[in-house]
């Protein structure tokens, strides 16, 4: 699903923000992106977006090189994926349903179809009864699930999530990886890039850790849940 091949990404200024970072991250799977603040970790979520290309290697998202891609063709590399933002970015004039269903009609999908999809995914993340709300009127975890739920509007293989807990409540982050947990289930790729190390330990998921442009540790899984030898 994401492979990078000994990827380095050098800046203007000689500032190197990736240096011979070499991931796989395959369909399906579940992994935490760890890293302090300029550790690299935007940098890695804009070479997955095609926002930057790589100084050196390659970066391939569902098979194709992304670096390679025509420029007119990046909007169907991006419809692949649903990406959820730390600040939301939602349209503070529509209610949720309207968000949502904006996604899909920049896209030209059918009225009759967004009719059908959104209030489906708004049930999917549990605000079935917030459609006619504006974002002002709901919550910041609301507000995130909103978010959540235009990210899956088009059914992607993929979904990203940039500190997907930054401006919501300690328990509500931990709901919120539930949600992403139950999305992963049933086979949709989920990459969650965040600094929480207490969310990350939580989960017990894989996680690649992020510093200074080096992945210094990638654990498994199945490795978080062993206890500790006594």
């Amino acid at each position: 699903m994401i492979r990078f091949e000994h990827v380095s990404k050098v800046y203007p200024g000689d500032h190197l923000a990736l240096e011979d970072v070499n991931i796989h991250i395959r369909k399906g799977e579940f992994a935490f992106v760890l890293g302090h603040s300029g550790a690299g970790k935007s940098t890695f979520l804009k070479m997955i977006l095609r926002e930057e290309k790589p100084t050196e290697g390659a970066v391939f998202v569902n098979g194709q090189d992304v670096a390679r891609i025509r420029e007119r063709d990046i909007p169907y590399l991006r419809r692949q994926m649903g990406v959820v933002f730390q600040d939301f970015r939602l349209i503070p004039s529509m209610t949720a349903y309207e968000n949502v269903a904006f996604a899909m009609r920049v896209t030209n999908i059918p009225e009759k179809k967004i009719c059908q999809r959104v209030p489906y995914v708004l049930d999917l993340v549990g605000l079935g009864d917030k459609a006619d709300s504006l974002p002002e009127a709901m919550s910041g975890g609301e507000q995130q699930r909103v978010a959540l739920a235009r990210a899956l509007v088009h059914s992607p293989q993929l979904i990203i999530a940039d500190e997907p807990t930054g401006n919501i409540d300690p328990e509500l982050s931990f709901e919120m990886m539930e949600l992403l947990s139950a999305i992963n289930s049933v086979g949709i790729t989920v990459v969650v890039v965040t600094h929480e190390h207490e969310l990350v330990h939580r989960f017990h998921q894989r996680v690649i850790t992020i510093d200074h442009g080096h992945v210094i540790s990638d654990v498994p899984g199945a490795q978080l849940h062993e206890e500790p030898t006594v």
